[in-house]
């Protein structure tokens, strides 16, 4: 049985080629596989069939449970697709990047999976990271937009798709604002624990991040990463009540969540989802001083220039009237982490944001990460399930599920 692995970037029409595979048409190295019947593994098919449960009410990935397939985690979504697909036995499976968003465990558990149906089905992985690629995999190919191209080894492969290093002809850009906290602790959990319908998720957690502090905070699927986030950008009302300080003031003592978000600047993937108009580079990117959803107010000549020296620093300065929407996955990120960054917020959260990144990008993305923590004085909270290669945090928070909820461990580099 022959196996394929196709390399993508954040430029491929990968939809082009799945579509194609799946009506069974002839493609170019792929051609045995002519209206054979495949099936396809990727978070589009599992938010059709979430829409297919929340409105038709039709349960086809989870017809034993009462859970709904929304309430599941990563994890537990793409196991309840891989078992439907197989159940269905197509002659091959086509993969989309299937380990975005789940942890070391979870992501072993599906490679095994794979592995163990692979005698009897075709797997066609399309992927963005090389190192996700099963080793079983016998054939090696590209898709450079909308040309596929295989190559005659594995060495030749790896070869022509190494990513070139990064390198920044400018510094990051100083804040036009004034956001100095006196106090040195941004954020302090002391023996927080959370539960909800009598679960226990968190399990007396003590965390504190200080000024200027670059975290990474890691953690198996469902350990509590979401509910701490949310603890610290005010979104969560459980920290009420408890011993929990966010920028030198105790939860509780008349703080509304806009006071808390002033302090922070956010970003996650799914956020580049809510900026559908008609947004310029340059006026995304100062968006981000007015904390609204696109510019709605004329720019000032200071904030074109602060702008200009952003998109400089992420080398899309040729783009800055380009709209927002026209931008590749990995460009509207760096755009979206300048938004957040651009006044030097105190907190920088970046929740998953390599998350369906291919190599290039998600490199280019963590060497941004690195100056921005060496050139300023904003304290970073990186979220991420992957080890991503030449991530420079101080510490690492990690969250260890036990039977009465997660508790937290510290991890000095």
């Amino acid at each position: 049985m022959n196996h394929y692995a196709i390399l993508i970037d954040n430029h491929s029409k990968v939809h082009q080629l799945t579509k194609k595979l799946l009506n069974g048409d002839a493609i170019l190295g792929l051609e045995h596989l002519k209206d054979k019947t495949g099936a396809l593994f990727s978070r589009s098919e599992i938010d059709r069939f979430i829409y297919e449960e929340e409105y038709h009410d039709l349960k086809h990935l989870t017809p034993n449970t009462t859970q709904s397939l929304k309430s599941m985690s990563s994890g537990e979504q793409k196991k309840a697709l891989l078992r439907y697909l197989l159940e269905q036995d197509p002659d091959f499976l086509v993969l989309v990047n299937p380990y975005d968003n789940l942890d070391a465990g979870t992501q072993e558990d599906l490679k095994r999976r794979l592995i163990e149906n692979a005698s009897n089905t075709c797997i066609i992985q399309i992927l963005g990271r090389k190192k996700d690629i099963l080793a079983l995999t016998t054939h090696f190919g590209r898709l450079v937009e909308d040309r596929l191209t295989f190559y005659k080894s594995q060495n030749a492969f790896v070869k022509a798709s190494e990513p070139k290093p990064n390198s920044f002809a400018h510094s990051v850009p100083p804040s036009p604002l004034s956001l100095e906290l006196q106090s040195k602790e941004l954020v302090k959990f002391k023996n927080i624990s959370v539960s909800f319908d009598g679960r226990q998720v968190l399990n007396g957690i003590d965390w504190t991040i200080k000024k200027g502090e670059f975290w990474q905070l890691i953690g198996p699927n469902g350990s509590g990463k979401t509910t701490l986030l949310s603890m610290i950008t005010g979104d969560n009302h459980k920290g009420y009540g408890q011993d929990l300080t966010l920028f030198g003031r105790k939860k509780g003592s008349g703080e509304s969540v806009w006071d808390l978000k002033e302090h922070i600047g956010y970003f996650t993937p799914s956020m580049t989802d809510k900026f559908r108009g008609y947004h310029s580079l340059e006026n995304m990117i100062i968006s981000g001083l007015h904390d609204s959803i696109g510019l709605y107010v004329k720019p000032s000549d200071t904030e074109k220039r602060l702008a200009s020296e952003w998109l400089k620093l992420l080398g899309l300065e040729t783009k800055k009237n380009h709209y927002f929407h026209q931008l590749s996955r990995g460009d509207k990120r760096l755009v979206m982490t300048a938004r957040a960054m651009i006044k030097h917020p105190p907190l920088l959260i970046l929740d998953e944001p390599t998350a369906g990144l291919d190599d290039a990008h998600a490199q280019f993305f963590v060497a941004l990460v690195n100056k921005i923590a060496a050139e300023s004085k904003t304290a970073i909270i990186f979220v991420s399930h992957r080890k991503e290669a030449g991530l420079n945090p101080d510490q690492i928070y990690e969250l260890l599920p036990e039977k009465n909820g997660s508790v937290g461990k510290i991890q000095y580099i």
